[in-house]
């Protein structure tokens, strides 16, 4: 089961979101240069449907969207949660922030409304940066999706 370290009511993960994120920790990508290093480790508690269910209650006539920040070691499990978000919070968006390079077969990119792909690669830069290999991506007609990460270009 994944576990979560820490929240945040965010303005800038998802353009013209107002977004509750959630850090997930286990990372097994370790890029070099990760400004959440602390992540890597097994820590936090437990994110049960349940305790995801609270988290949105507690914060939701404030936010817009939910956001997982990882949980690349349980794709299967992240796609549970947004399946759940998606059937219980019809109205909210959810996105999902993995460090693969390519979204896992084992995900149903209909429960998520944004996904970024791509591992830090420090001398590529994050997403502000022109030169990034990380895309962020909005859902777009049918089951396609649009790279957004422009949106991030100053």
């Amino acid at each position: 089961m994944l576990k979560y370290v820490n929240t945040g009511v965010v303005f800038q993960e998802i353009p013209d979101e107002v977004t509750l994120s959630i850090n997930l920790s286990n990372c097994p990508c370790r890029c070099p240069g990760c400004h959440s290093q602390y992540l890597w480790e097994n820590i936090g508690t437990p994110l049960s449907a349940m305790e995801l269910d609270r988290l949105v209650r507690q914060y939701a006539d404030d936010i817009t969207c939910i956001c997982f920040m990882g949980g690349d070691s349980e794709p299967e499990y992240v796609n549970m949660l947004a399946r759940f978000l998606r059937r219980e919070y019809p109205e909210m968006r959810i996105g999902w922030y993995s460090g693969r390079g390519k979204l896992s077969p084992k995900v149903e990119k209909t429960n998520f409304d944004y996904v970024k792909l791509g591992p830090y690669i420090a001398e590529k830069g994050c997403l502000k940066d022109r030169t990034t290999n990380q895309r962020l991506y909005k859902k777009a007609a049918g089951d396609g999706f649009t790279d957004i990460t422009y949106r991030f270009w100053t």
